[in-house]
């Protein structure tokens, strides 16, 4: 009897040990597999951001091309800070104006930085960063012309479309020829040509345009002309949290002196005393005022080019 128990424990016990030897393996994988996704985990959260971020490409002097066809501008030196201070890995490509949002939402690339205002419309299908600038709107039209901006009832008027400029033209003065381009060059172009009898632009481009050996037969007709969408911002897809990411960075180089440092290099100002006298809009704290109030443009440019001839 007690061979027999032996025999059958004995039995059982060999039928039992690979099953045994089995689990234990497969405890062994189990508990190996761990630490490796753990590490997985930790390098991805570790490893630097790749971002891919859009502009336009005939924006000068936000974002526009050199004579090799590299993007320069004020905005992309301000991505090229934002994306060092993230520690991310940025590529910035040539979007054309139009497709901006509609390419952002179908995720062809992740940011769009293209002097886009924060408008409401726009909030509907995008979100935007904390303002990075200010600017106002201009009527440009050649020298001693009288046209004013209550006078465009029937004229022709250039203006790029989807802008604050144009949508301000559209609104205000619906009863004039409107007349919209894809980009602000096409625009000039036409303004020069003279197919059009002025151009409605934001005060910045249309400023350093007047610069031109193209603009300097032109300039600003009246006074700048300020309106609640003003501040322009990083465009994303609404719940990105690189949205965040962007603001901590933007907010970090207002404080090192970084963003001050690029935007006085391209306008002559920074933040800091312009912050001030911003136009309140949901969410802005601190924003750029070009010139303060409405100011003569048109001395702005003669006074530049007086200190830029003494400096030559």
């Amino acid at each position: 009897m007690i061979t027999s128990m032996t025999s059958s424990m004995s039995k059982k016990a060999l039928w039992l040990a690979p099953l045994s030897a089995a689990m234990l393996m497969l405890a062994a994988c189990n508990n190996s597999s761990t630490p490796t996704e753990n590490t997985d985990a930790a390098a991805t959260s570790d490893a630097p951001l790749h971002i891919k971020i859009a502009t336009e490409s005939s924006y000068k002097p936000f974002s526009y091309t050199d004579a090799d066809g590299k993007l320069i501008g004020y905005e992309i030196e301000l991505v090229d800070a934002l994306c060092a201070q993230m520690k991310a890995e940025c590529e910035v490509i040539s979007q054309d104006w139009d497709g901006l949002i509609p390419g952002l939402n179908a995720q062809k690339f992740n940011a769009a930085i293209a002097g886009m205002s924060i408008t409401p419309e726009r909030k509907e299908v995008v979100e935007f960063s904390d303002p990075y600038f200010h600017t106002g709107i201009i009527l440009i039209g050649k020298k001693g012309d009288d046209i004013t901006v209550d006078g465009l009832k029937g004229q022709p008027v250039a203006s790029q479309r989807s802008t604050v400029a144009s949508q301000y033209l559209q609104e205000k003065h619906a009863d004039s020829d409107i007349k919209l381009y894809d980009t602000q060059d096409n625009a000039y172009l036409d303004l020069t040509s003279g197919r059009v009898r002025a151009m409605m632009s934001d005060k910045v481009t249309g400023i350093d345009w007047l610069k031109t050996d193209a603009g300097k037969d032109y300039e600003v007709k009246g006074q700048e002309i300020s309106t609640s969408d003003d501040a322009m911002g990083i465009a994303f897809r609404k719940g990105d949290p690189l949205v965040a990411k962007f603001n901590k960075a933007l907010a970090e180089l207002k404080e090192n002196g970084t963003y001050d440092q690029i935007t006085g290099s391209y306008f002559g100002t920074s933040s800091t005393a312009a912050a001030q006298q911003a136009v309140a809009t949901e969410g802005v704290k601190e924003v750029v005022v070009v010139d303060d109030g409405n100011v003569d443009a048109n001395a702005v440019i003669a006074k530049e080019e007086q200190t830029e001839a003494a400096t030559n």
